[in-house]
């Protein structure tokens, strides 16, 4: 398990990109369509193989007959980090609780996530997303920006057996004990900036 990208949603994307290039004072490029979730993007480089995408639920999409990722569909309030993702080598041998491995695609770039039926990720939505790409990674496409993770703080009331149950050896997360949330210290060219 390695940490592949964080998540900052909103209620729409313009909130949450807005959100993302004002905390961070950098642009975001653009991302695309998740069809089968009714979601839009857009994305920044963290380094060649990490990313941060704004994300929220596209208009234009209709209902769906399922919950959709990253608990978009309870989603209120300001634009925050809502998630972060690590990728895996094998997305079939993951813990059930993780969620079913659903295919998705977005152009050129096919990855299988595991969603949850209710969308609603455990540890009150502090546990990873998790994923495996199936081909090209889209951070080494990005303009880089000069954005680095320095620290992923994940909070919460079980943060040690949260912590306890990832095989993810990455010391810039950190687990607390705390009130469920997500803060990221991201270095950028203007020094350290904070998403919540």
């Amino acid at each position: 398990m390695e940490f592949d990208h964080l998540a900052v949603a909103g209620e729409s994307l313009e909130e949450a990109a807005a959100y993302v290039e004002e905390a961070l004072g950098l642009p975001l490029s653009a991302g695309g369509e998740h069809g089968h979730f009714g979601t839009h993007n857009r994305l920044m480089s963290l380094g060649p193989e990490e990313y941060l995408e704004a994300i929220a639920i596209d208009p234009a999409a209709g209902a769906l007959p399922y919950a959709r990722w990253f608990d978009l569909d309870r989603f209120t309030g300001p634009a925050r980090l809502s998630n972060w993702i690590c990728r895996v080598d094998d997305i079939a041998a993951i813990e059930p609780e993780a969620g079913a491995p659903v295919p998705l695609s977005r152009g050129a770039y096919h990855w299988t996530m595991a969603v949850p039926q209710d969308g609603v990720l455990p540890y009150d939505n502090c546990h990873p997303a998790l994923m495996q790409w199936q081909g090209p990674h889209p951070a080494p496409k990005l303009p880089d920006v000069g954005a680095r993770l320095e620290r992923l703080v994940v909070s919460h009331p079980e943060a040690q057996m949260l912590a306890k149950s990832l095989p993810l050896y990455e010391r810039r997360v950190v687990f607390e004990a705390g009130p469920a949330a997500l803060r990221a210290e991201i270095r950028t060219p203007h020094g350290l900036r904070v998403l919540e």
